[in-house]
């Protein structure tokens, strides 16, 4: 489906180099195959009628492919999941997005203003909170706007074992178990200027765990086996959490959870009534190393290409640009992956170059089809989603291999939140 080497070049043709660019009908069907997984799984849980998703914003960070997905989606969407006070501001100011769930608490004055503030004037905005200072940081920006801010609570997911001395998973939110979790809601509930109003509850060591890695398969098996021994303890914790609340006369009045890489587990027997998602629709390499199938369904859809200018010996060509590493731990997984045209690698002693990125032929391809021409384009793939975004001010969108229209990122509407 995805168009070929000559389509692009000839779509990209007289564009000045480097240049983003989104495969829109790729992105569109992306779309359309994550509402079918998340519609497999049924009923949402505690009485919601379906389980939903919420769009993770950081993933695309493009306002015009956000609104994209809303509208598209309908209603099997819900919201967008924000990953700063300031861009919830922008995205409800300058865009008239509304239903925003900050996911990472602020501490910051000037962030729990903005978010007040947001209240105040009746939008829908929650934060999540995972500590008493941070609440109060926000009750406090609150009452002195004279307004009630719901709070959701960012709970621990991770897998803890041989009585805690392992810990398999992230480092985010102290609160962990099922009594921790009922009596800080019960805090946030009887401070004046919050509301509780749910759990963000991310099984990062699940979505983000690949179990199909190219670069260290003899890790494979243990993955598979964190990833699914961890599925099933963080499901029945996370179902405990809410029963509790409940119980507690605390209902929440949402639970998220899940990601991309873990769509296919996060179901509404595991506690929640929706899932955020973001990297799928974009369908950046790093999911290329999962086994699992809805996850090999999806398309690469986000893309950049850089300008060949050298050609330093034979079987190989030197880009300009390029240097787009992904987060997270470092390892080879994180650099760019040259992607058209076919038989192209990154060189090990230089990978990917702030100014410029060498590439040789694979060794597949030492005698194969012949390596781009001065001028020509290479399209490569992003390790992550949304990243890719702080470096260029627009993503071209191509449909049917042309260029039909142009998305401004954040970056190209002057933001930079983090």
């Amino acid at each position: 489906m995805s168009p070929s080497y000559e389509t692009l070049k000839e779509a990209l043709r007289g564009e000045p180099l480097p240049l983003a660019f989104v495969d829109r009908d790729a992105f569109d069907r992306n779309l359309d195959r994550v509402v079918a997984t998340v519609a497999a799984a049924g009923p949402g849980a505690h009485g919601a009628a379906t389980l939903r998703v919420r769009v993770a914003s950081k993933s695309v960070r493009s306002a015009p492919l956000l609104r994209r997905l809303l509208e598209r989606g309908g209603a099997a969407l819900r919201g967008l999941l924000c990953y700063s006070a300031a861009e919830a501001e922008h995205l409800a100011r300058r865009h008239g997005f509304d239903d925003l769930l900050v996911a990472y608490p602020v501490y910051q004055a000037v962030d729990a203003e903005r978010l007040a503030r947001l209240a105040a004037e009746g939008r829908d905005v929650k934060a999540a909170v995972d500590s008493d200072a941070g609440a109060q940081r926000l009750a406090e920006a609150a009452r002195r706007l004279g307004t009630v801010l719901p709070v959701v609570l960012c709970v621990d997911m991770s897998w803890r074992l041989a009585g805690g001395r392992v810990h398999v998973g992230v480092r985010r939110s102290p609160l962990h178990d099922v009594d921790e979790v009922v009596a800080a809601a019960g805090r946030v509930a009887a401070t004046a200027g919050l509301r509780f109003a749910g759990l963000l509850a991310y099984e990062a060591q699940v979505a983000g765990l690949g179990d199909a890695n190219v670069h260290e398969p003899w890790l494979d098996p243990l993955k598979r086996l964190l990833r699914r021994g961890s599925a099933q303890e963080l499901g029945a914790r996370r179902h405990a959490m809410v029963e509790a609340l409940r119980a507690a006369g605390l209902p929440p009045g949402l639970v998220n959870g899940g990601g991309t890489g873990s769509l296919d587990s996060t179901v509404a027997a595991t506690g929640v009534t929706e899932v955020a998602v973001g990297s799928a629709f974009y369908k950046p390499h790093l999911f290329d190393l999962y086994r699992t199938p809805y996850l090999r369904a999806l398309e690469p859809a986000c893309f950049f290409a850089l300008e060949v200018t050298r050609v330093p010996a034979p079987g190989f060509v030197t880009c300009a640009g390029g240097g787009y590493v992904a987060s997270g731990a470092v390892g080879r997984d994180k650099a760019p992956l040259p992607w058209l045209p076919a038989g192209l690698e990154l060189l090990p002693a230089e990978m990917a170059g702030e100014v410029q990125t060498p590439l040789r032929r694979t060794r597949g391809n030492r005698r194969g089809a012949s390596l781009p021409e001065l001028g020509s384009p290479v399209v490569f793939r992003h390790a992550k989603a949304g990243e890719l975004c702080e470096r260029f001010a627009e993503l071209c969108l191509l449909s049917e291999g042309r260029i039909v229209d142009r998305a401004p990122t954040y970056r190209g509407e002057g933001q930079c939140f983090l």
